[in-house]
């Protein structure tokens, strides 16, 4: 039986936290940045975690 492929896009947006979750970075993070007040860029910074209705697909994709 072949191996099972990691689709590789996926892999450089998503990380396994320690506990098992999914990590992701946040949106919107990449230009037009002038017009967001500080406190929003400073929480774009921080890492989110995949919404359970999704980490299915993610995790396929992972192949984990």
């Amino acid at each position: 039986m072949p191996k099972q492929k990691t689709r590789r896009g996926a892999a450089k947006r998503f990380r396994l936290t320690g506990s098992g979750k999914l990590k992701r970075n946040k949106a919107n993070h990449r230009h037009m940045l002038i017009r967001r007040s500080k406190s929003v860029k400073r929480k774009m910074r921080n890492a989110g975690i995949v919404d359970g209705s999704d980490s299915k697909k993610v995790r396929r994709m992972l192949g984990v």
